[in-house]
């Protein structure tokens, strides 16, 4: 059975009036957490479309890049967008949810709100709407403001990525102590940890450009140093 065929049977559950609370409770654990991983990016991505009052191709396209959905599946992943959309509960409540089922702080969670700012920033603007409910998501999601000044560097092209946030250190901590955290974020988004804590295969090109940063980051750092 299909990740989308799965979540089809979870939004069957939740339309026929299974609390949203029970249904992420139920997929707390592996393989279903990619089942709500996916529904946690679509449904919030879908209160994100609200929040601009549009949803546009681009942003279509780019929820398409990260998630490939297999001829078939289409309609099942427009339902969880649909339902989403129409669904009384605010985004935050989502978000709690989420952040319940995982844990605050969790990695994953980061790799949720990567995935949002994807799709935030593919119709070329980042709305103010945008940035608001991003900025209200990563902090029930526990992300302190370095950490999202850094991920929003790495998709908001308005200013260069600070080294010292992208790698969470003090600019005044030892070199050895700032290597440290480099290898442990290096450790962190290795594709096989990703998919260990729930993150489906088509998210995990995700960490592509954290790396990316995380590692320019370092080399900016190391070579201030010598």
């Amino acid at each position: 059975m299909s990740i989308w065929s799965r979540i089809a049977q979870a939004l069957s559950a939740l339309a026929s009036g299974e609390p949203l609370a029970r249904l992420f409770d139920r997929l707390r654990t592996p393989p279903e957490r990619s089942v709500a991983f996916t529904i946690a990016v679509i449904a919030l991505g879908a209160k994100m479309a609200k929040a601009d009052g549009q949803v546009t191709r681009d942003e279509v396209r780019a929820f398409r890049q990260v998630f490939l959905i297999p001829q078939g599946e289409e309609e099942n992943a427009a339902r969880v967008f649909n339902l989403a959309r129409q669904d009384v509960a605010g985004f935050e409540e989502y978000a709690r949810r989420i952040r319940a089922m995982f844990g605050e702080g969790a990695p994953v969670l980061r790799d949720l709100m990567e995935g949002l700012f994807y799709i935030a920033v593919a119709d070329g603007s980042y709305h103010p709407e945008e940035a608001e409910f991003l900025a209200r998501v990563a902090e029930i999601f526990g992300l302190g403001p370095r950490e999202f000044r850094a991920m929003r560097a790495r998709f908001v092209q308005d200013a260069a990525p600070d080294p010292y946030d992208v790698l969470d250190v003090d600019p005044e901590a030892p070199i050895p102590e700032i290597r440290a955290a480099w290898r442990r974020l290096v450790r962190e988004n290795h594709p096989d940890r990703m998919i260990a804590r729930g993150v489906p295969e088509e998210g995990v090109k995700l960490a592509e450009k954290r790396l990316i940063a995380i590692n320019r980051a370092w080399e900016e750092i190391s070579h201030r140093a010598a």
